[in-house]
């Protein structure tokens, strides 16, 4: 994909977005065709790094025991203690509240059992539960911060009801040439997931949160729409 053809959309983007009262994100968003989303090995689940990251501040939430808790309530926004288990799955309102609230969870690999039990009713619908893709399911004597710094810079590419991926590329503040280099990096990791490459995407597109999409790209032989 060609970078001249990535920096007008972000202009087009840009345009097409009156400005707002809050920090917009740029979307990345792609069609798909000729793929069963139904079929295990045709589905796209993956973390993407982004080499500038979101330009956005992340929410992470811990599940830990004595070896990390004291880390966890530094480094991260909430930390939630195996003791308090219970109490906090009984109040569903609350763990609603969180995993709305937070981007990630992780969890001691050795409390996994319990997070499942106590939170998999909410958090796996959302797609919220501690993942092992993304680095989410940690040793007791794991370091935090490197992991925190990791997960500010990754988002999820993900189907789910139709053969169409969605996802963060970056904020209104950041140069175009930090949101262009990002969107190469999603571009690439979609086309070496999808089983025929880039064949298998039919169009893609750049949006403000409010804003107007703009076509990235143009189909052979014709003109950007």
């Amino acid at each position: 994909m060609d970078k001249t053809q990535i920096i007008k959309s972000v202009k087009k983007a840009r345009e097409g977005s009156p400005k707002r009262n809050f920090l917009q994100r740029f979307d990345f968003i792609a069609n798909l065709q000729d793929i069963d989303i139904k079929k295990p090995d045709e589905k796209i689940d993956l973390f993407v790094t982004l080499p500038h990251g979101t330009g956005k501040d992340i929410k992470i939430c811990a599940f830990v025991d004595d070896a990390l808790i004291s880390e966890a309530k530094k480094e991260f926004y909430k930390a939630i203690h195996k003791d308090e288990f219970g109490a906090l799955s009984r109040n569903k309102p609350e763990m609603r509240r969180l995993a709305k609230e937070c981007d990630f969870f992780v969890a001691q690999a050795n409390l996994m059992p319990d997070i499942a039990s106590n939170f998999g009713k909410i958090l796996g619908p959302k797609g919220k539960m501690p993942n092992p893709k993304a680095g989410c399911i940690i040793p007791p004597k794991a370091q935090l911060k490197p992991l925190k710094e990791r997960l500010k810079k990754l988002v999820r590419l993900q189907t789910k009801n139709e053969p169409i991926v969605k996802c963060l590329v970056g904020s209104e503040n950041m140069d175009d040439a930090a949101i262009v280099d990002n969107i190469l990096a999603v571009h690439t990791a979609l086309v070496h997931a999808l089983p025929k490459g880039e064949a298998n995407i039919k169009s893609m597109f750049l949006k403000l949160t409010m804003g107007k999409p703009a076509t990235i790209g143009a189909k052979k032989g014709g003109e950007e729409k």
